[in-house]
């Protein structure tokens, strides 16, 4: 998983936004090793992208209106935003395409 991340931060080229994906997969790697049930897994995950979101949402928000927050700032919360989504898209994805692929099996 740790190599999805650097391979992550090296196609954008933003390293400050691929700590926060790499602690995401960090985070979740742990949580997989005590046992934790697969669903809780994945809302766990999936509140961490949508915390994400809203973290971007907040600075671009106040870079907007002025609320004294750096352009910088709301870049970084809004890159690792991308790149949290865009890494539970392709878990996704590939969920999506392991299930097609079981389906299709002859017994």
């Amino acid at each position: 998983m740790l190599s999805m991340a650097s391979a992550v931060s090296a196609v954008s080229g933003n390293a400050t936004a691929a700590v926060g994906v790499s602690s995401l997969l960090e985070s979740t790697r742990g949580e997989a090793a005590t046992g934790q049930p697969f669903a809780d897994l994945i809302s766990d995950s999936v509140g961490q992208v949508d915390a994400l979101d809203k973290q971007a949402s907040t600075a671009v928000t106040g870079l907007m209106t002025g609320a004294g927050v750096d352009v910088h700032q709301a870049m970084i919360a809004t890159e690792k935003a991308d790149m949290a989504f865009e890494l539970a898209l392709a878990v996704r994805n590939k969920a999506v395409q392991a299930y097609q692929s079981v389906m299709g099996m002859q017994f």
